[in-house]
């Protein structure tokens, strides 16, 4: 048994050439977007890929949830499949995202576009088919999370979202059939003292099989023999053994 991982887009804070931010399309019983950067939705609508059945965001950088706002003018405006996707968001996201929405003179524009929902810490959900759990992580002073994801009885894929270092992550990894991991980080001497990215060999040491190394500067190779996420890529996430 296997499920399908589709990269849409895969770049850091700061857009790689060409590429588009945060969003990874993970095919199984149904299509589960992990976050929703800037870019990322006029890559899934060129691809044909616009019907998800849901979206689960990690943290409120931009870079992880923006295309969001495009995507609830495609529905008030657009040619909008039918049917409202779920939107899945950290603690208090739902307030977060009617604050936005008001602010920009636009009340409800996220209720109207999406079923919107809220996890909860270290409690699985279900969504597209998938067991979901949100596992919190180091990023900052920001409420930020990982997820694991599987299919019951099929192969777990972790995801990092946005991390520091620290035993949040490899608990997170751990026993994971693929880690997604973020290595935005040539080194750590440029982070404050409450990080919040990892480098490639911090992402490498917390894993517990293989990875894939994502939110990845262009100008950054990875460490040899280390595969590196790109826009467009396709992984088989296969269970071990």
């Amino acid at each position: 048994m296997s499920v399908q991982l589709r990269v849409i887009g895969s770049s850091p804070a700061w857009p790689n050439p060409g590429s588009a931010q945060s969003g990874y399309l993970v095919e199984g019983p149904g299509k589960l977007l992990l976050d929703c950067g800037p870019g990322v939705l006029g890559r899934l609508r060129a691809n044909g890929d616009v019907v998800v059945d849901a979206i689960a965001v990690t943290h409120f950088h931009l870079d992880h949830w923006g295309d969001l706002v495009p995507w609830a003018w495609l529905v008030a405006y657009g040619q909008a499949p039918p049917g409202r996707t779920e939107v899945w968001l950290p603690p208090g996201g739902v307030r977060q995202l009617e604050t936005f929405a008001r602010l920009w003179g636009n009340d409800s524009m996220f209720e109207r576009a999406f079923e919107l929902r809220e996890y909860e810490p270290a409690t699985p959900f279900a969504a597209a088919g998938f067991e979901v759990e949100a596992r919190r992580v180091r990023h900052y002073d920001l409420d930020a999370f990982g997820f694991r994801v599987r299919e019951p009885g099929g192969p777990l894929l972790a995801y990092s979202g946005d991390t520091a270092p620290g035993e949040e992550i490899a608990a997170l990894a751990a026993g994971a059939d693929l880690f997604l991991c973020e290595a935005t980080l040539a080194d750590a001497n440029g982070e404050p003292a409450l990080r919040g990215h990892l480098t490639a060999e911090e992402a490498l040491a917390a894993a517990d099989g293989p990875v894939l190394l994502t939110h990845r500067p262009a100008e950054l190779l990875p460490p040899d023999g280390t595969p590196l996420a790109r826009d467009g890529l396709v992984v088989e996430v296969v269970r071990a053994g």
